[in-house]
């Protein structure tokens, strides 16, 4: 018996430093890495979380945008900050689904050097096309994709990008052929989808939603698991035809990996909490996303599956390695 006294006395002097390092945070401003400029979804997203943090908490909560290589800056940045929750980085489908399988040399790992907190927003893309294509639905596409096979070309925001992959993704599956035609943003993709320049696009919804609606392009389906909010009435792909598909933008905070997994809760918690204010959630359904929230654990369960399927249309593709 006499043992169990300083046993019992080591093991709560063992967690006291965890609790009151969950307890106590945050004790300085924090600050929220984002690896893309300013404006942009993941910067949007990163401010109205953070907004909402540095009011709950009483600390500042800062922006840093450090965008280059498609966010491999940044994100090495946030790899490489003090694990103790200050430093966040506000990840997406590329830096933490795309650029592993993408890159041959990267000074981070996605799963290695980080700690998920939660995710953020998810946000589908829209499949899109030319009014004057003779399709109406998924299946009249892939029937007349077919029939001009390697004659349709379509484009994305750059090599690599969700978008570039969604649709190379789409062509496995579906067994069509068409050209890829990159560009510099997606600015570039809508003005010639609209054009007729280029056929189709399996793009981020937001630039895209204004002109479907002024009927300027047609949307056949989005390519997310489920419907979109923003366009309830628009199948999903797998609905249209191709079962399985799924693929879209997603947005979600991370920590350096290290950091006190009761701190990592913390941030969890609080994210989630955020995300259910109706301010934020209409914000983000603004955008054409979808807010979420999840654990620590779901999060990360959800980058080991986007590492393994992109990893693998990458390889299908033949997409050139950077």
């Amino acid at each position: 018996m006499k043992l169990i006294y300083p046993m019992l006395a080591a093991a709560v002097a063992a967690a006291s430093p965890l609790a009151f390092a969950a307890t106590a945070f945050p004790t300085k401003p924090v600050r929220i890495i984002v690896a893309y400029t300013p404006a942009g979804t993941t910067d949007i997203l990163a401010r109205a979380v953070g907004q909402k943090m540095g009011e709950a908490w009483g600390q500042p909560v800062i922006v840093d945008n450090r965008p280059g290589a498609a966010g491999n800056i940044g994100t090495e940045l946030a790899a490489r900050s003090i694990a103790d929750g200050h430093s966040l980085l506000m990840g997406t489908a590329g830096t933490h689904g795309i650029n592993v399988s993408l890159y041959r040399k990267l000074g981070w790992h996605p799963v290695k050097d980080f700690a998920p907190v939660s995710l953020v927003a998810m946000v589908p893309n829209i499949m899109v096309v030319n009014m004057s294509l003779p399709v109406k639905s998924v299946r009249d596409f892939v029937a007349y994709a077919k029939t001009n096979a390697g004659k349709l070309s379509y484009g994305s925001p750059g090599n690599g990008s969700t978008a570039h992959l969604s649709v190379e993704l789409f062509k496995s599956m579906t067994g069509i052929s068409m050209v890829h035609i990159p560009y510099k943003g997606s600015a570039g993709v809508l003005t010639d989808v609209m054009a007729g320049q280029i056929a189709v696009t399996i793009d981020n919804m937001p630039p895209y939603l204004p002109q479907v609606r002024a009927g300027k392009i047609r949307a056949l389906a989005v390519s997310t698991g489920k419907r979109s909010s923003a366009m309830p009435d628009l199948p999903t792909i797998a609905e249209a035809g191709v079962a399985g598909y799924e693929s879209g933008a997603w947005f979600g905070l991370l920590a350096p990996v290290g950091t006190p997994k009761a701190v990592v809760s913390k941030l969890s918690a609080e994210t989630a909490r955020i995300l259910k204010l109706p301010d934020v959630s209409k914000r983000i359904s603004e955008l054409g996303a979808e807010p979420v929230g999840s654990t620590p654990e779901q999060f990360a369960e959800l980058i080991k599956t986007e590492i393994a399927k992109w990893a693998k249309v990458i390889k299908d593709a033949n997409v050139e390695l950077q």
